[in-house]
């Protein structure tokens, strides 16, 4: 008995594990280029939190991946910094170093050396997009990815959105959103799928929560970023 406790005990803290892990989104710079950070945090028995994750260089679209600690105390944040999404075994081609606390994210990039090279700042709160406005259609395609997003949008007020995407024969198809309160950006939902909209500086990312129901089995949407003449784009491959 004493041991089933044991095993119940454990998967349970697991289950807790996975439950309080989280996904943060913020925005900011690196020295002196535009970034976007995403990071998923899991909670450590000790306070601390892994943190895995990316960061996005805008508008160059150059990806930068990230794994390490944030600590219980103040914050303090240590994140190796790689090219690819492995970077177990390979050494970083840099570090941020610094505290995250009250929303934001701000310290140094250093090089393997231990030189600093430049500062960087991120913040978890985004701009509204109240008086944002577009009326686009834009096309992308990849590989065997392709899409179509059709978005109108006046003074932060939804008019239309048709989004779809096409993996092989396999289709995605949003359609028939309506608007919901947001902070930060802008969000059109029909039950659980929602479209997500954040103000980026120079271009605004459009992504997909929630979405299977209106896709097939093997489809998918992937985030698209709208500059501003209305064109879009993909984010980069990630290497190998």
């Amino acid at each position: 008995m004493k041991w089933l406790a044991l095993i119940l005990g454990f998967f349970c803290l697991q289950a807790f594990s996975q439950e309080a892990s989280e996904t943060r989104e913020l925005i900011g710079h690196v020295g002196g280029r535009a970034a976007l950070l995403q990071l998923y945090a899991s909670p450590q028995a000790d306070g601390s939190a892994r943190l895995t994750g990316e960061y996005l260089v805008l508008p160059s679209m150059q990806r930068r991946f990230l794994e390490g600690e944030r600590s219980p105390q103040l914050g303090v944040t240590f994140l190796k910094e790689g090219n690819t999404p492995i970077l177990y075994g390979r050494p970083p081609i840099a570090t941020l170093q610094g505290t995250w606390s009250g929303g934001t994210f701000k310290g140094g990039r250093y090089g393997p050396g231990g030189q600093q090279r430049e500062q960087f700042e991120f913040s978890e709160t985004f701009p509204a997009m109240d008086a944002y406005s577009a009326n686009l259609r834009c096309e992308v395609e990849e590989g065997r990815y392709a899409s179509t997003l059709a978005l109108a949008v006046e003074g932060g007020k939804l008019k239309s959105l048709d989004w779809r995407s096409k993996v092989g024969d396999q289709t995605c198809a949003v359609q028939g959103l309506e608007q919901r309160p947001h902070d930060g950006g802008l969000r059109f939902a029909a039950g659980r799928c929602s479209v997500n909209l954040r103000d980026l500086g120079e271009l605004v990312r459009v992504t997909a929560e929630d979405c299977g129901a209106m896709c097939a089995p093997r489809a998918y949407l992937e985030p698209l970023f709208v500059d501003r003449r209305g064109s879009c784009q993909l984010i980069r491959p990630a290497q190998r």
